[in-house]
């Protein structure tokens, strides 16, 4: 399955007929980061100020649970934060207490729990809550699935405008339809005077009986029609309002992934450096480059290759999860093979579905779990320094245009670390590359 986009989960979320169906949705997305973690609604009473029932997102389905749990057993600096809304809350040290509080199941480790406040109408009506396992690395996954939550708390909002329309709707039915009871027993009491009235025999009383009958039937009717005025008003008033939120969010959904984008970049780049400025030994400076980008892009097979100092071929410098056999040092021939070919055009080679390339050498390889793969040049000043491949992207994912430009940026900074270390000349006399 690919990687859910914010484009695709906006669609699952739009056509998702309940809000559990739209939690199911966000918890697919929250997989897509972090398998392990769970993520969970929890409806609010306001009027009791209560948490109700907290329904947790598995990969079977929705899981609902009634916790009754006083909003107050939530500590007073995350509860201010969260009752504004807007933005993940982290419960730091405390974090596995409070999962606990709130029925979340426990993991193998201890976690990270961090919790969104969802308001409407100016009021919090319920709680997004995310609980992960702690990370000494790489970007937390409430920071990935930020824009994903934005998305959902504005299709839940939907779900609750959709309902509190639908009951501005029955009491305007119920007032109508006591409007229109009124208007007909008083027409009936009306057609029962007239005809226990014989002709000409009406006093004058009864005849202004008559007529102050037939004006409260006329204010009645004209009341209604007020009413129903009014409602078609309020819905056309909703509707646009809707529209416009739609629209608000939408934009800044695309800023809030932008600002994302751009922070892991500088993260990445930082990383680099300093793993340049602390480490001189060139075998772990090597692995600690792949490492890198392999925890980036989640490849579960790939490899690290430079080119030799005559430049007519290259050798492995540093892999992960390869076939056996093929060690640390082996040569391939530029021109020869994806990397070769790589190399040799120095233009990146992206594969969605490795099925539909009958042709392609990987396609019969054992170790090759995945449908898809990437092979991508190092390039400094105009020089070759190398070939990065990756492969076997976690839960089964496929590579993307997108991930090619993430790839292009934090090569350019691996290349450069690489020529200053003077990496493909120390490793050639390292790993006996011959």
């Amino acid at each position: 399955m690919p990687p859910r986009t914010l484009a695709s989960l906006a669609h699952a979320l739009a056509v998702a007929p309940s809000p559990d169906a739209a939690l199911q949705a966000l918890g697919d997305a929250l997989a897509e980061f972090d398998r392990y973690a769970r993520i969970a609604l929890i409806s609010v009473d306001e009027r009791r100020e209560m948490l109700r029932c907290r329904s947790l997102a598995t990969p079977t389905g929705v899981a609902s649970e009634i916790i009754d749990t006083m909003v107050d057993h939530l500590p007073t600096s995350e509860r201010a934060r969260i009752t504004t809304g807007g933005q993940f809350v982290d419960f730091g040290d405390a974090s596995d207490d409070y999962a606990r509080l709130l029925h979340l199941p426990s993991l193998a480790e201890a976690g990270w729990l961090s919790v969104r406040g969802i308001q409407f109408e100016g009021a919090l009506c319920a709680i997004l809550a995310v609980y992960e396992a702690k990370k000494l690395f790489g970007v937390r996954t409430t920071e990935r699935i930020a824009p994903a939550a934005a998305l959902f708390e504005l299709a839940y909002l939907r779900f609750l405008e959709r309902d509190a329309r639908a009951e501005a709707v029955r009491a305007l039915e119920d007032i109508t339809q006591r409007i229109h009871g009124d208007y007909d027993r008083k027409l009936a009491e009306l057609e029962r005077q007239l005809k226990d009235s014989a002709p000409g025999n009406a006093t004058r009383a009864e005849a202004a009986r008559i007529v102050a009958l037939e004006r409260d039937l006329a204010q009645a009717t004209e009341a209604g029609r007020r009413a129903l005025r009014r409602a078609d008003a309020v819905e056309a008033t909703v509707g646009s309002a809707v529209g416009e939120l739609e629209k608000a969010h939408v934009e800044l959904h695309r800023r809030s992934e932008q600002l994302r984008q751009r922070t892991r970049t500088l993260y990445l780049i930082d990383r680099v450096l300093t793993l340049d400025c602390d480490t001189d030994a060139p075998r772990q400076l090597a692995d600690g480059l792949l490492a890198l980008i392999a925890d980036d892009m989640h490849a579960h097979r790939c490899s690290l290759m430079l080119r030799t100092p005559e430049g007519t071929a290259l050798f492995i410098a540093a892999s992960k999860g390869i076939a056996p056999g093929i060690v640390d040092g082996t040569r391939v021939q530029i021109g020869r093979g994806i990397s070769g070919q790589v190399a040799a055009t120095r233009e990146p080679i992206l594969v969605y579905d490795v099925a539909e390339a009958n042709q392609h050498p990987l396609l019969h390889d054992e170790y090759f779990t995945t449908g898809s793969f990437m092979s991508f040049p190092l390039v400094y000043r105009g020089e070759l320094v190398g070939v990065v491949n990756l492969a076997n992207r976690a839960h089964a994912g496929v590579f993307v245009d997108e991930d090619v430009d993430r790839v292009r940026l934090l090569g350019l900074v691996i290349a450069l670390v690489a020529s200053s270390a003077r990496l493909p000349e120390r490793l050639v006399d390292a790993l006996g590359v011959r």
